[in-house]
């Protein structure tokens, strides 16, 4: 007798090599040495509530942190809440936020997030990332900062200019945009680090692996890395 078959289809798994830039044990030798020299990694976005956060992550693209956090505390003086912001003239959010770049983009993105959290959540911002990307100013990245850093929630990996850079560095990803560098680490990196993955990387990549010529004679990882710009091998 014929034995009919079976119309489900196996799902492949995705399997790490046993050697190579991926092998298990380098990987969790590369985790270590993170945990072993950024063992307090936060964020780095002054902010008190998920909506302070949200704001700040928007203003923080093509802008540095420390400047995001000069900025913040009168923002958040004049419009406190989400409600506050929704009803903002454009001018006084510009020249609020001015001297974080493309201010006239970013205050009508912040209005719309406003207004969007306002009219759609409640006056809260929500905690699934399917839902903040819907928000205005609200990409991946920012809404992966947001799910991690104030709701503890993994459902991605940030992306920023130092995680897409020292990832392709350490080859656990090739990637030629942070969305394909991040299904990589997502493959690649336990979930559980996911967070503080990115947290410890992005400051690794500001106190020793910067972008032109990185501090490899201060690196930990300096063994572990065969990046084609290194500076220093031992």
């Amino acid at each position: 007798m014929v034995k009919e078959a079976s119309s489900r289809k196996s799902t492949p798994k995705t399997t790490r090599p046993a050697s190579g830039p991926l092998a298990p044990e380098r990987v969790n030798a590369i985790l270590k040495g993170l945990d072993e020299a950024y063992p307090n990694a936060v964020c780095a976005l002054h902010h008190r509530t998920p909506w302070e956060l949200l704001v700040a992550t928007i203003l923080s693209a093509q802008c540095t942190d420390v400047r995001v956090n000069m900025v913040t505390p009168a923002l958040f003086k004049r419009f406190p809440t989400p409600t506050a912001m929704s009803k903002a003239k454009l001018p006084e959010l510009e020249e609020l936020i001015r001297t974080t770049g493309f201010f006239r983009n970013k205050a009508k993105s912040l209005q719309g997030a406003a207004q969007a959290v306002v009219e759609r959540f409640g006056g809260k911002v929500p905690q699934t990332l399917a839902e903040l990307i819907t928000i205005p100013g609200a990409a991946r990245k920012t809404a992966n900062v947001v799910l991690g850093v104030s709701f503890g929630k993994a459902e991605g990996v940030v992306v920023d200019t130092h995680v897409f850079r020292i990832s392709r560095r350490l080859e656990l990803a090739k990637g030629e945009t942070p969305q394909e560098v991040e299904r990589e680490l997502m493959q690649v990196i336990p979930q559980d680090r996911w967070i503080s993955f990115s947290h410890q990387v992005i400051h690794h990549g500001r106190q020793v692996c910067i972008a032109r010529n990185p501090k490899c004679n201060k690196c930990n990882l300096e063994t572990l890395c065969r990046s084609n710009d290194k500076t220093w091998w031992s």
